[in-house]
């Protein structure tokens, strides 16, 4: 393999190439999942095409299981495991709060120092190692079921499952990682565009927001933070989706009804709840978007309500 990479004039570092074996411990957990995904995903240099094995927990793989796959010891990363590197059970390491998702973390942030900005990638990071160190205990309503939805317990609970697959529990968790990280860099976006773009109001009823983005996270972020009723423009597809609150006293009919009068080309949803007026959704493939604008919509919605200023 290494004569093959020494044929290809643009790779400069044919050792850093060669395939790589990372080894975690059997059952997988959330912080052995995470350390795998950061060096599949953010050392891609030396990992992006890795194969996985694993050993029993605090065990290394010997020469022999390598051989058996394909690997040399020196090709050999432990994540989670082995009292390496990447392994944060060493009498050492057991007061500095790390994980292995952790000690990988500073490991690509050596490697590539742009990272240490990425806000999202230290909120999960950070995430992994409050629940490697068991700090739910200290969340609000502890022992409510609903944590049982959070990625560790789904993992945990597929540990029960009938013919268990590390592999597969390892890659599902991958998915799971790449769907948190995304959402959590559309969160912290979406925190930044309501500061910086969003335009508060006041209606009889309420604390609005209207906001121009393409960002759709701001509508469950602003209703989070006390915003009553939140309207969001798409600026490049011109879609608008309109929200209330659960608990406020909006109703969204009278609105559908006026905006009616002054859009017929637009397709508006109305959702029988009366909390929600949607054009334009990821659901729905053939919505026409609204002619109006943000401005025109926030007319209506005060001619409708009542505006307090």
């Amino acid at each position: 393999m290494a004569l093959k990479l020494l044929r290809r004039p643009l790779i400069l570092y044919t050792i850093s190439m060669e395939r790589q074996l990372i080894v975690t411990h059997h059952a997988p957990d959330l912080d052995a999942i995470t350390a795998s995904w950061l060096l599949k995903r953010f050392d891609s240099q030396h990992y992006a095409d890795a194969k996985f094995g694993f050993v029993n927990p605090g065990e290394t793989m010997t020469e022999q299981e390598a051989n058996q796959l394909g690997f040399s010891l020196n090709q050999i990363t432990h994540v989670d495991t082995g009292l390496g590197k990447f392994d944060h059970h060493q009498s050492d390491k057991a007061l500095q709060f790390a994980s292995a998702a952790s000690l990988v973390y500073d490991h690509i942030c050596e490697i590539h120092p742009e990272l240490k900005s990425d806000n999202a990638l230290k909120e999960l990071v950070t995430y992994v190692t409050d629940v490697d160190h068991f700090q739910e205990v200290n969340w609000p309503e502890a022992d409510h079921p609903r944590y049982n939805f959070m990625i560790q317990e789904v993992i945990r609970g597929l540990e029960f499952v009938e013919q268990r697959d590390d592999q597969a529990l390892l890659h599902f968790g991958f998915t799971c990682l790449d769907g948190a990280y995304s959402a959590l860099k559309y969160h912290l976006g979406a925190i930044q565009i309501i500061n910086e773009r969003g335009v508060p109001f006041d209606l009889t009823q309420g604390k609005c927001l209207a906001i121009e983005t393409r960002n759709d996270d701001t509508i469950k972020l602003a209703q989070k933070q006390g915003y009553d009723l939140v309207i969001r423009k798409d600026p490049e597809r011109h879609h608008v989706r309109i929200k209330a609150r659960p608990d406020s006293s909006f109703d969204l009919k009278p609105l559908h009804e006026k905006i009616l009068e002054h859009d017929t080309k637009g397709t508006w949803y109305f959702h029988p709840s009366g909390k929600m007026l949607i054009n334009g959704s990821r659901k729905h493939h053939q919505q026409t978007p609204t002619p109006l604008t943000l401005d025109k919509v926030v007319s209506l919605i005060k001619e409708v309500y009542g505006s307090t200023t």
